[in-house]
């Protein structure tokens, strides 16, 4: 691989237009593995004043010719470097013209899945954010729309692209897309596919051909995909009124792809993970991961396509608001309240984390040196949570009007956050440009609470301050929407939810006229994505557990007590007995939803107990907090483990598996039961229940307990021996592995696992499962001798060669380490140190390393 050269950095107050006028991009491409040749006409309008043309191009692009109007251009006026073409505008015509390249690439050598590559013998691509000018020389920017006519050329079986099909026929097939489009949105699939098909007729009265295109043989584990899709269409035009606009939509799984999915106009593709489903194969938490990214990829629709971003800057636009939008989807299929505190809990694990450390950065960052770096929490979850505050400050029937102004006046447009946050202006009346700082600011908002209790008066007294962020030592108050309600010292509610909207550094809110103290619950349903600090004792959050009426706010009190007990554990201290008594109450009320109960059994990740500790000053030893997780796990199921057996034993879901919403949260609270009473019991449960389960829900579950113990073997080998030529199952086997395996074990595991042939590293889906399961297991990866930091720089020196992007993303798992103690940060210094120094360090890698070093400094 050459060398990358340094990338200048890009700042959002650099951005211009572009000066052409692109009016119809026209490809033609004939396929073949290393020399897929790609005619391109492009029909463009130059601006008023004579400017050159720079098209973007990588290095992989074989240019044959050039024609302007069908005229060769002259060579003194062409310039090509190992990014752009550039055409002298002394070559250009002052009125519109076409200019056609004749370009060639090799799919088959293209390793890191940018562009058109090769997936098991299937040509897809991956255009965004900037893969498109690894196809073509083009103006590859989200503000440049325009219409694609594409033709393929194959002898291949099944060839795709956007938009409406026109003909196929003779290893030749047309598409037209009418709807002008960014190249990011450019998307073709070619191999030998079969498809599961079905239609959708949409509230107008237009029938949508749908089909999920997977390998021969995968097909009966695509239904599930189909069904999630029709759910989507019906539901945006339910919910937003959003209709489908094409007469096809494809959906196409392929086993290697850096990302998720991707919303390519009328042909997404996804990873296979994210489609491929069947009880056997598939749990739970895979079967709602596949509904709600097939419901986001779908919403990108409107949210991302017919109404796209101007430029990179502004990603939290799309992917913001339609992450908010699919999780409003979940909620309404399945438990509203426990979809919330998972996203909480995914926010906090992932999107704190990265406020709090080296790769903080603002939803709408203002530079950026490599864009696929921001592919990150805080532009994604941070940015949905954002899109919540609004409409919790607008109202529903404000965020209706607002949504509804915003698709009618940017329909076609490539949009601005100030564009987005005008039409919420314009349809409420509210002035938000203080509000705007959640977009602008990095850094997680902390929120101190002190209370004051006098003469029927309870007064809470709010301040607020964001810690400094790399670029950002100082910020401004930011507008804090405050969800409070208040609990009677009996357990009822004396008043109901109020939304406090705090708008300064400091600001005081009273309740007036009450009879007796009330216990307040802050911060209901997670009303902003602040860090909340307040004086409360054990018995309070218990009270909390036990009374209040908010699901958010009653986990919340839990996880706090839990987090109390646990943080003191960790520093030798003895603690727990409340929590173990009032989370035996919660997970025996049989009113309570099953889910819910599961979730307040689950104790908080090693990585939450290190993030509490290293909050309050306390370097966190993740030996000790591994051994203080495990020990109040255990004696929860020795206090409770009557209760436990029995909800083991009855919560079982009779006849065939379904991943509906009612026996997945039954499985969960049975799976919950299980891996405590694995801390008493010795695994026999857990043995048990992996040769009979008729799932890989609770087979998958009872293999970790199995791991935890060290009594895996056996269930390892029969599920290798069952799976073996399944490989997404497979992935499951490498990665629970050291993920569940005990921490003086885990790197010991992942060494063996990956001298295995069938580790292919150079499928992200492999390659994530090993490392990302080792990057899970706290104590195993932050190994007191740095193993665990020498294992994974090795690996991800090696993957960078290939894959920059995984490489890069897989990086984070290092963002942390300087809280830790310092031989730890010397052994995690010098696997950082180690991977800037590689030669030829690709530019993706070499930003996000550069930086965590920095924070070590």
């Amino acid at each position: 691989m050459s060398v990358e050269k340094p990338q200048p950095v890009q700042h959002l107050a650099d951005y211009r237009p572009w000066p052409f006028t692109l009016s119809q991009t026209r490809l033609d491409v004939t396929l073949a593995p290393r020399d897929t040749v790609v005619l391109t006409e492009l029909d463009l309008e130059p601006s008023d004043l004579p400017v050159d043309l720079v098209l973007d191009g990588g290095a992989g692009l074989r240019l044959q010719s050039l024609r302007i109007d069908g005229l060769t251009v002259d060579p003194a006026h062409v310039l090509r470097d190992d990014e752009t073409l550039t055409i002298r505008a002394a070559a250009l015509p002052r009125v519109p013209f076409t200019l056609a390249t004749d370009v060639r690439i090799d799919p088959q050598d293209n390793t890191a899945f940018e562009g058109l590559y090769l997936s098991g013998g299937i040509f897809c691509t991956q255009c965004e954010a900037e893969g498109f000018r690894h196809i073509t020389f083009y103006p590859d920017r989200p503000d440049v729309m325009t219409t694609f006519r594409v033709t393929l050329r194959s002898d291949l079986p099944v060839l795709l692209s956007n938009g409406n099909p026109v003909r196929a026929q003779d290893g030749v097939a047309e598409w037209n897309d009418p709807w002008p489009k960014p190249a990011y949105l450019f998307a073709l699939v070619a191999g030998n596919l079969v498809a599961v098909s079905d239609s959708f007729t949409t509230r107008s009265g237009r029938a949508v051909d749908l089909n999920v295109w997977v390998r021969p043989g995968d097909q009966d584990r695509a239904g599930f995909a189909m069904e999630s899709l029709i759910k989507s269409m019906r539901w945006d035009e339910d919910v937003y009124g959003r209709e489908y606009d094409l007469d096809v939509f494809n959906i196409v799984a392929v086993d290697d792809f850096n990302m998720g999915a991707m919303e390519n106009k009328g042909l997404n593709i996804f990873n296979s993970k994210l489609v491929l489903a069947s009880p056997d194969t598939a749990t739970d938490g895979d079967y709602e991961r596949i509904e709600a990214v097939i419901a986001h990829e779908y919403f990108h629709n409107w949210t991302g396509n017919r109404i796209t971003c101007r430029d990179w800057f502004q990603l939290c636009l799309k992917e913001g608001l339609t992450v908010f939008r699919d999780q409003q989807f979940t909620s309404d299929l399945r438990s509203a309240a426990v979809k919330r505190i998972e996203d909480v809990q995914t926010l906090r694990a992932r999107q704190f984390r990265e406020d709090q450390g080296p790769l903080a950065h603002p939803p709408r960052p203002d530079r950026y040196e490599e864009i696929n770096n921001f592919y990150t929490a805080t532009v994604y979850e941070k940015g949905a949570e954002v899109i919540g505050m609004l409409k919790r400050l607008v109202g529903d029937d404000g965020y209706a009007r607002a949504l509804d102004l915003y698709f009618d006046r940017h329909d076609g447009d490539a949009a601005t956050i100030e564009d987005w946050l005008k039409v919420f202006e314009d349809a409420t009346g509210r002035d938000l440009a203080q509000f705007k700082r959640w977009y602008t600011d990095a850094g997680t908002p902390v929120l101190t609470l002190q209370e004051t209790w006098q003469d029927g008066t309870l007064t809470l007294d709010f301040t607020q301050q964001t810690p400094p962020t790399p670029g950002q030592p100082d910020k401004l108050a930011r507008v804090i929407p405050i969800a409070v309600g208040l609990i009677g010292p009996n357990g009822d509610e004396v008043a109901p939810t109020r939304v406090l909207e705090m708008t300064e550094d400091r600001q005081s809110f009273s309740f007036e006229g009450l009879g007796a103290r009330p216990v307040a619950s802050v911060l209901r349903g997670f009303s902003a994505p602040v860090m909340l600090q307040r004086q409360m004792d054990d018995a309070t959050r218990a009270f909390l557990l036990a009374h209040d009426t908010d699901p958010f706010a009653r986990w919340e009190a839990g996880r706090e007590l839990a987090l109390s007990a646990l943080t003191q554990l960790a520093r030798g201290a003895d603690a727990g007995d409340d929590y173990i008594t009032a989370i035996g109450a919660l997970a025996g009320d049989a009113e309570a939803d099953p889910a819910f109960r599961a979730l307040c059994l689950n104790l908080p990740g090693e990585e939450e107990i290190a993030t509490r500790l290293a909050a309050t000053g306390t370097t966190p030893d993740p030996d000790a907090i591994h051994q203080a997780r495990a020990g109040l796990a255990r004696r929860i199921a020795m206090a409770h483990q009557d209760l436990l057996a029995e909800l083991y034993d009855t919560m079982t879901v009779p006849g065939a598996y379904s991943p509906d919403a009612d026996a997945a949260a039954r499985r969960s609270l049975r799976i919950a039961a299980l891996g405590l009473l694995g801390r008493i019991d010795g695994g026999d449960r857990a043995e048990v229940l992996f040769g009979i389960a008729g799932n890989m829900t609770e087979r998958m579950a009872a293999l970790a307990v199995l791991l935890r113990l060290g009594r895996g073997d056996s269930a390892l080998r029969m599920l290798h021996d069952e799976f073996a030529d399944n490989r997404l199952v497979m992935d499951k086997w490498f990665g629970i592995q050291v993920m569940a395996a005990p921490p003086s074990d885990a790197v010991a595991f992942a060494e063996r696992l990956a001298a295995r042939p069938d580790f292919d590293w150079k499928n992200p889906n492999r390659f994530r499962a090993l490392l990302g399961g080792l990057a899970a297991n706290h104590a195993g990866f932050h190994a007191a001798d740095g193993s665990g930091y020498a294992f994974t720089a090795d690996w991800l020196m090696r993957m960078d060669a290939v894959n920059p992007q995984i490489a890069a993303r897989m990086s984070t798992a290092f963002e942390t380490w300087p809280r830790y103690d310092a031989a730890r940060r010397d052994h995690a210094r010098n696997a950082l140190e180690r991977i800037a120094s590689l030669a030829g360090l690709s530019r993706n890698t070499r930003e996000m390393v550069s930086r965590m070093i920095a924070a070590g400094r």
